[in-house]
């Protein structure tokens, strides 16, 4: 045999060991039980097969734990789109040569490297509606009529995780298109430049389509960022108010808090199938687009 041949195949094992080991092997496990009755009392009472009676209190229940579903699904949507684009533009500008641009670069990119509860905490201080710094100075300034109760009205709430949630992850996003662009030879905009094209034709005939690796990069990275959701709404609201911005991770926290065990790892199944099939969706774009180039 080839040795060249094999050597790739017995690097493979030790990688492959640990995801069965520490991911395929636990969720597995994990999947098992949430078809009983697992909970805090199970040591005395002994684990049952319940079958589908947890989904459905999932889907049924008056406590409204579908809800958590509808809201993961809609922060990760929304949350991409308010990173994504203002973080093209943000790189397209700092890729050109205007002054301090190493300076700015790097002022973007620090938040994404702080702990999401340092920032959590702050931003809850910051937002806090009677002594906020926010709410104070909208006062110092004659702005009052702006104050917002940003983490406890209906209307607010959600707006103010999206703002934080991208304040820290502009920069990280935005690094990873400023390589994209860097990537991209100048003599294409020196050909479109020459054909008469404007910053938006430049735009979408050149940066995006030579871009698409990068954007494929930060959607994948975006999205499994969303569905797994936990520290920005936990921090910020602990899933208040009234359960409004409850998602799929802090509703599995507070069941298996709760010894309600079973439940709370069916809800994780249900994270892992949402997962798996954006995966597989996104997989098969990517695919096509490797087939197209």
């Amino acid at each position: 045999m080839n040795k060249k041949k094999i050597y790739p195949q017995w690097f493979l094992l030790l990688p492959l060991a640990l995801y069965i080991i520490f991911f395929l092997f636990p969720s597995m496990l994990g999947v098992l039980y949430s078809f009983t009755d697992w909970c805090a009392r199970s040591s005395k009472t002994g684990l049952h097969f319940v079958g589908l009676e947890n989904y459905i209190e999932i889907f049924t229940s008056k406590k409204n734990y579908a809800d958590g579903i509808y809201h993961t699904i809609t922060f990760t949507l929304i949350s991409n789109i308010v990173k994504l684009i203002p973080a093209l533009f943000l790189a397209i500008l700092l890729q050109e040569g205007i002054r301090g641009k190493g300076l700015y670069r790097t002022l973007f990119y620090l938040p994404s490297i702080l702990p999401f509860v340092i920032i959590g905490i702050v931003f809850k201080s910051v937002l806090n509606y009677n002594t906020g710094l926010l709410n104070s100075s909208l006062e110092f300034l004659q702005l009052g009529f702006l104050k917002q109760k940003w983490l406890s009205d209906l209307d607010m709430v959600w707006k103010s995780i999206f703002g934080v949630d991208a304040w820290r992850g502009i920069g990280y996003v935005m690094t990873i298109f400023l390589a994209g662009l860097n990537a991209i030879p100048k003599s294409y905009y020196e050909a479109a430049e020459i054909d008469g094209a404007n910053f938006w034709h430049k735009l979408r005939f050149v940066t995006l389509p030579m871009m698409s690796g990068s954007i494929m990069i930060n959607l994948v990275f975006g999205i499994t960022y969303g569905l797994k959701v936990f520290d920005v709404v936990y921090v910020l609201t602990n899933g208040g108010p009234g359960h409004e911005t409850e998602v799929l991770t802090t509703y599995a926290f507070q069941l298996y808090s709760n010894g309600q065990y079973g439940m709370s790892t069916a809800m994780n199944a249900i994270l892992l199938v949402i997962t798996a099939v954006i995966g597989v969706l996104v997989v098969k774009v990517m695919s096509r687009q490797e087939v197209q180039q």
